[in-house]
């Protein structure tokens, strides 16, 4: 095996493990923002205005975390593709020549 392809493996394996604990940090963040907003529910003895005000912040919190998460990690792999060659502007194919007019008369 050369350089070149134990480089590319390690690499791939590291952003395997990037992939994979980011999105632990952000399932255990969305679980611990759920986690309080069920709490303060529980503590706040049927108030529905303030349960309604809990439940929309959690619910910002964890929709806000994982897009901010998911988006980033879109941009990542973007950038990483293009940065390595595989990715950017794809050539079209040419389009297929008209076919050639035809005279009546």
């Amino acid at each position: 095996m050369s350089r070149d392809e134990a480089k590319a493996i390690r690499d791939v394996e590291l952003e395997k493990d990037r992939a994979r604990y980011g999105l632990l940090a952000v399932v255990i963040s969305n679980l611990a923002i759920a986690g309080v907003a069920a709490f303060g529910v529980w503590r706040l003895d049927g108030d529905k205005s303030v349960i309604v005000g809990v439940l929309t912040a959690a619910f910002t919190a964890v929709s806000s975390m994982t897009t901010a998460y998911l988006g980033i990690k879109a941009v990542s792999n973007t950038a990483r593709s293009i940065a390595l060659g595989n990715g950017g502007l794809r050539q079209q194919p040419p389009a297929p020549a008209p076919p050639p007019a035809q005279r009546t008369g």
